[in-house]
């Protein structure tokens, strides 16, 4: 492949409009993204490969260790995340969201404050990728829910907490909210 074309489909896998169409209407969705995640975006990238008219925009801040501690904490500060916001805002994107899932531990409401705190900041509309899960867990009828994650039990545990209390109510003696594998099981 030539690297012309090699360019040209990469720019289509990503949801970049042809040359000759970066003026036609599209919609621009900015993404947050923690700075260690090497996942997102060949990930988004191709999940929207066949999604014409939508492009993806990237702005990352530091995140290196999930774990419960002050300093791995205040990574997730709005303080920190806020600024990645307001470069989104520069590209112009109608909407942006939130991919990490900091919230499960660090409380619900954490989720909702950066989502008004970005619309008040940018003027945009704003997400997060725990959010959508609690709102597709909700429309799902489901019960029960259990999780795997690639985070320390301390920290699965917390989710759990947070979940059982704040997503799908469950007596607190039902540890079948959730499903912790010990790091020895992995």
């Amino acid at each position: 492949m030539k690297k012309d074309d090699r360019k040209t489909a990469l720019r289509r896998k990503c949801g970049q409009p042809k040359r000759g169409l970066m003026n036609a209407v599209r919609t621009r969705l900015g993404m947050l993204t923690p700075s260690s995640n090497s996942v997102l975006e060949p990930v988004t990238c191709a999940m929207l490969a066949g999604a014409p008219g939508i492009s993806t925009h990237f702005s990352r801040f530091r995140v290196t260790e999930i774990a419960l501690d002050a300093q791995a904490l205040d990574q997730f500060d709005p303080s920190n995340m806020l600024p990645a916001a307001d470069l989104l805002a520069d590209a112009k994107v109608d909407a942006m969201a939130w991919n990490g899932t900091s919230a499960s531990w660090l409380g619900i409401e954490r989720d909702r404050s950066l989502c008004e705190a970005i619309k008040a900041r940018t003027g945009k509309p704003a997400t997060t990728s725990t959010l959508a899960c609690i709102d597709a867990v909700r429309l799902s009828g489901a019960q029960r829910i259990g999780f795997v994650t690639p985070y320390t039990d301390d920290v699965q545990r917390r989710i759990c907490t947070v979940w059982a209390v704040r997503v799908l109510p469950v007596m607190p003696s039902d540890i079948s909210v959730c499903a912790i594998i010990s790091r020895s099981e992995r």
